[in-house]
């Protein structure tokens, strides 16, 4: 006769003993196939992902060939799993609720078995399932003594399905810090210079937009500073504390596009050895922004277009949608509307980007900023060289750097900044080695006799510029006014006192 008691305290010890749930069922194992008919033994939950049923663990002799330990089972099936409420009993006889159930999906001819439903506060959580071999192996007494052990196994079942989501919770941390830790650019510092005068315009409407959550599009020429931008915008989100990831867009081989953007199923092609979630899905709750958008594939378009439409993505070999909860910041140096007339941008695409554009002048076109950004490439260049001080500027260097083109904008500037710091190893700056510029030689780079312009000089060029970037539109949307951030009869003001005309939207000097 056993004791049930020490039957319960035995149980319990050994389905307890450690969070690994095999580990544990195995240990169990032992102990019970010394009191009962005992082959196999598995603890089995419902998969609510998908209509299956999940081997969550399994001693024993292989009862039926499973991959991934997933027993598919029909829509049919499942609904009728969602609405029964099975008790302990032993699985055989024909006519029997859980045979009839069971049998299209698990070998039950041969065998026996006893099904032991697992709840915990009247949830249901799965079922032991214990199998011997041979027909009529177990008799009720054995189905009312393994009752008595049911909340230790559904309470370790608990416990296991816990650690396991920890663990999943903990790998993910790991490989999002892996992740982050790659992209991640040293920005220690960073400020965007010139926030407050030939960027005036762009950083007010980065004010404006930073708060909501519309998509934005950033558009101006190779190294005017979009990411800078874009991280500006972030920044001052709600969602600052979220992920920011950066996508080169023109970077990505267009066999990757799919896999790097939107993650891909285990198996979902050769070398897919598991499941990997792209760059929307580390986004997740944060921003991600898409650089130089307009070098995506057409396939890759149709796709984002479902992400900005649905706010979900889905995985290169997967069948069901994941939302996600993000930000898209897109930017290119491309003129879209013209790649959508030549069929090389999607317009549909291109109205879901559109929704707020913001356009970064190039370098040339914000001569004012030129002298507080080389000081500030400077230090920070100094710095990252290890330089013991921060040199000089010798007199007229920074009339030289005013009076070239930039082609590059900002990144050839520093780039020449640190090219510079090199070449003079701590002593005084020159930029006496800069190439010919012909944007600027189209414009007078300086007065009478080769002098410096003059301030007023330098204001004509300046806003010259504007307007030929505002196509000679002083009012509206667009307009040189709304660029330079002034009133439009303030700029006709100082276009009359500079005597640059104006008509009908043409500037003639």
């Amino acid at each position: 006769m056993i004791n049930k008691d020490e039957f319960f305290r035995e149980v319990t010890i050994r389905i307890c003993s450690s969070l690994e749930i095999t580990t544990a069922l195995g240990s169990a194992f032992d102990y019970l196939r010394e009191i009962i008919p005992l082959d196999t033994i598995n603890l089995s939950i419902r998969d609510e992902t998908v209509p299956a049923i999940r081997i969550l663990a399994r001693i024993g002799e292989e009862d039926g060939n499973y991959p991934d330990n997933v027993i598919p089972v029909s829509q049919e099936f499942w609904k009728q799993m969602l609405s029964w409420r099975p008790v302990p009993s032993v699985m055989g006889a024909e006519e029997d609720e859980h045979f009839r159930l069971m049998a299209p999906f698990v070998d039950m001819r041969g065998n026996s078995k006893i099904f032991l439903p697992l709840r915990i506060d009247g949830r249901s959580l799965g079922a032991l399932i214990l199998c011997a071999c041979g027909e009529g192996r177990y008799t009720p007494a054995h189905v009312d003594l393994l009752a008595t052990v049911a909340v230790p196994f559904a309470i370790a079942m608990a416990n296991a399905l816990s650690f396991e989501t920890l663990t999943k919770c903990r790998d993910r941390l790991l490989d999002d810090n892996l992740f982050l830790n790659r992209e991640l650019v040293a920005r220690a510092g960073d400020e965007i210079v010139g926030s407050e005068v030939g960027l005036r315009h762009v950083m007010e409407m980065v004010r404006q937009v930073a708060p909501l959550n519309n998509t934005v599009l950033l558009l101006g020429e190779t190294g005017t500073g979009k990411e800078m931008v874009a991280n500006a915008i972030h920044a001052a989100s709600p969602r600052k504390d979220g992920p920011f990831i950066k996508v080169n867009c023109g970077a990505i081989p267009e066999s990757l596009v799919d896999s790097e953007l939107f993650g891909h199923e285990k198996g979902a092609y050769t070398g897919a050895v598991g499941e990997v979630r792209g760059r929307f899905e580390r986004a997740d709750g944060g921003t991600i922004f898409l650089d130089e958008v307009g070098e995506l594939p057409l396939p890759a378009q149709v796709r984002l277009l479902r992400v900005l439409q649905n706010r979900e993505i889905e995985r290169v070999g997967g069948t069901r949608p994941i939302p996600v909860d993000l930000r898209v910041i897109a930017a290119t140096h491309r003129n879209l509307e013209g790649m959508i007339a030549e069929n090389r941008f999607r317009e549909d695409l291109w109205f879901r980007l559109n929704v707020f554009p913001i356009v970064l002048p190039p370098l040339r076109q914000r001569v004012e900023d030129i002298p507080a950004l080389t000081r500030y490439f400077i230090s920070k260049k100094s710095l990252e060289l290890g330089l013991p001080a921060i040199p000089d500027i010798v007199p007229g260097a920074v009339d030289r750097l005013l009076h070239y083109g930039w082609p590059g904008n900002v990144r050839e500037l520093e780039n020449l900044v640190e090219r510079e710091l090199i070449l003079r190893q701590g002593g005084r700056l020159r930029f006496d080695g800069l190439p010919r510029s012909p944007e600027r030689e189209e414009r007078p780079a300086s007065g009478k006799g080769g002098a410096p312009l003059t301030l007023e000089e330098a204001m004509a060029v300046h806003l010259g510029n504007v307007l030929e970037m505002a196509g000679g539109k002083i009012y509206g949307p667009g307009g040189a006014a709304e660029l330079l951030g002034v009133k439009a009869s303030t700029l006709r003001w100082r276009l009359d006192k500079l005597g640059i005309k104006y008509r009908r939207g043409e500037r003639m000097a």
